[in-house]
């Protein structure tokens, strides 16, 4: 199979941070660590002035949250509703990947346009913040969020190696991962998941009724397709259906990203203190709260 012109983008970036030394591999923006193959401070710069329209939609997720499974919903829903494929060009997609000269082909994109940002909500763009354009937030429950983060960053040659699962844990308590802390992350959109324009959903209702999560994507974007489409866009954003496909669409980066699509994979890692621990920062965090509520943790974080 052919591969897509992001799989050879992201073979490029892959390639070109082998030997890098770790220090090498991070770059830091605002107390913020971030891939130093992926982002820039110019970009970041340039983002502040980037033009949104009222039809743009807006992906933000935390790190490991199932953001490339959902961007894959969202692209096939937008395919769906224009009758026609619409080319993505992912490194205009990521908000904070790329050069900033990016922002002048994003100019020139038809509408709508998907975007796709891991920013905590202070880093997004006020002009996204402040317009009415369609913002859908993707959470995951922390334990489940936190494993995979660990498996993505041991695997992937564009971050630093983490020498075991004890020291990336308590890497990810702290919030010293890239992008920062989850609960930080969680908190700030709590504050605003009421409003018309922004729709939390999770990873975890997600897996339990995939067709019925793809529908109300569709109503939150106000777009009108028939069932039996519905069905189809969710039968081709399996797991199994992506991961096959994934040395064509994002090639070396594939086995990387799609690792194992599953709820509950924490209980291989996390020792009984570590889950005490995570219990009892979601406590101080989130229990409470809307959000901690939607991520049922109890039901997903709980022996």
């Amino acid at each position: 199979m052919a591969m897509s012109s992001f799989a050879r983008e992201i073979d490029a970036v892959l390639d070109a941070a082998e030997g890098k030394k770790t220090e090498e591999l991070l770059i830091t923006y605002k107390g913020v660590l971030y891939p130093s193959t992926l982002c820039c401070a110019e970009t970041f710069q340039a983002l502040d002035t980037m033009e949104v329209r009222k039809d743009d939609v807006f992906l933000a997720a935390y790190p490991k949250c199932g953001t490339n499974w959902i961007e894959h919903i969202l692209n096939d829903l937008t395919s769906a509703v224009l009758r026609k494929e619409v080319p993505r060009i992912k490194h205009l997609q990521i908000l904070e990947f790329g050069v900033p000269e990016k922002f002048q082909k994003i100019k020139s994109l038809p509408s709508p346009r998907l975007f796709t940002t891991h920013l905590h909500y202070d880093n997004i763009p006020k002009a996204v913040l402040g317009s009415n354009a369609k913002v859908l937030v993707l959470l995951r429950n922390p334990k489940d969020a936190a494993v995979s983060y660990y498996h993505f960053y041991n695997k992937n040659p564009g971050l630093p190696n983490v020498s075991s699962w004890d020291e990336f844990f308590q890497k990810f308590m702290s919030g010293e991962v890239c992008w920062s802390s989850y609960f930080d992350y969680a908190l700030a959109w709590n504050k605003h998941m009421d409003k018309e324009n922004i729709m939390i959903i999770t990873y975890e209702e997600m897996k339990e009724n995939l067709p019925q999560g793809v529908k109300q994507i569709a109503e939150f974007l106000g777009f009108s397709l028939p069932e039996e489409k519905i069905q189809s866009i969710a039968e081709n954003a399996a797991f199994e259906s992506m991961s096959n496909k994934s040395q064509e669409t994002h090639g070396k980066f594939g086995p990387i990203l799609f690792r194992k699509g599953t709820v509950g994979d924490w209980k291989n890692l996390f020792t009984e203190a570590q889950s005490q621990e995570m219990d009892a920062k979601f406590e101080e965090c989130l229990a409470g709260t809307k959000l901690g509520a939607r991520l049922k943790y109890d039901k997903y974080c709980k022996y």
